[in-house]
């Protein structure tokens, strides 16, 4: 199958974009009964073949709309199920929309949908696993984005699916980290577009002494100086997205300024929409608590300048 992205773009944007956090259980519905799930797997494994960039299109959608629910978790296991092989039956369940999770964070913390899902994606250096769910404990973090179901789950001594060992499981962990990071960026820069344009709307129509505030200088140069990070962040992005060989090191550092990018537009966003921007009615507070949580899932930026800074030193 070949897209576009242009024409993954226009039809992400005909399905997602609307009203903001829409309904998570529908929205799964929508996702699935698309194929989006199956966007980057291989055609010869029952998947459309269209790689790295058709997912950041996917999730550069879902960021714009606040969409909730384990959609970046699930693809991680469905990227580690299509590069282990051999575990067609599973691959297939977590195509049609099977809720599988993995964790966006270090060890299993900070795991969507724990509660619902069937199977966990376990990451160590030494092994990649699949593991049922049942008998698992779970215990659920508290997050100021409530956009997100994030739990802690203790996986105890269990052993399930193995996926990869060894060499083959440090350069899968590495591969499904790379994807982590593109699909957190794809998210952030998807929010910070919206917040953004929503920005420009309110400048546009809210008027001070007979005058739209689009009008007055100093916050023409503010919301110029938003759209040029931005313009830059999505440039880089997309750059990375069509490196076939960007590691997790690079996507990580790619992933932290896009995240940075996000809160600072979402900052900006609350302040230039005055006293409204304040209040919990307004949509504002939604992009910047996403913003503050996908900047700390998957490395935060010190985490991700210092390796990508030790790699320079060291080369």
């Amino acid at each position: 199958m070949s897209m576009t992205r242009s024409e993954l773009q226009d039809a992400a944007a005909k399905a997602f974009d609307g009203d903001l956090t829409p309904d998570a259980a529908q929205r799964w519905t929508l996702i699935t009964d698309m194929g989006w799930l199956m966007m980057a797997v291989p055609e010869d494994q029952g998947g459309l073949g269209l790689g790295r960039e058709a997912v950041g299109v996917i999730h550069q959608a879902l960021g714009r709309t606040l969409v909730a629910g384990p959609t970046i978790a699930q693809m991680l296991v469905i990227e580690a199920l299509s590069a282990a092989g051999g575990q067609d039956e599973l691959l297939g369940r977590a195509m049609a929309g099977e809720l599988m999770t993995a964790s966006l964070s270090e060890g299993l913390t900070a795991v969507p949908d724990a509660d619902r899902a069937s199977h966990l994606l376990l990451v160590e250096p030494e092994r990649v696993a699949l593991l049922p769910m049942k008998g698992l404990g779970l215990t659920a973090r508290a997050t100021w984005d409530k956009t997100r179901r994030l739990f802690d789950v203790d996986a105890g001594e269990k052993e399930g699916i193995v996926l990869a060992q060894g060499e083959a499981a440090l350069a899968l962990g590495n591969r499904l980290s790379a994807l982590r990071s593109l699909a957190l960026a794809a998210d952030s820069l998807g929010g910070a577009d919206a917040a953004l344009r929503m920005t420009i709307d309110y400048l546009e129509t809210r008027r001070q002494f007979d005058r739209p505030l689009a009008l007055f200088q100093a916050l023409k140069h503010r919301v110029a100086d938003m759209k040029t990070a931005l313009v830059a962040a999505e440039a880089l992005f997309w750059a990375r997205a069509d490196e076939s060989d960007a590691d997790a090191i690079s996507m990580g550092a790619m992933k932290a300024h896009a995240a940075t990018v996000y809160r600072v537009i979402a900052e900006e966003a609350i302040q230039l929409h005055g006293g409204i921007g304040l209040t919990m009615e307004h949509p504002c507070h939604l992009f910047l608590k996403r913003a503050t949580l996908n900047a700390a899932l998957g490395g935060d930026a010190d985490h991700w300048e210092e390796a990508a800074g030790r790699r320079l030193l060291a080369a």
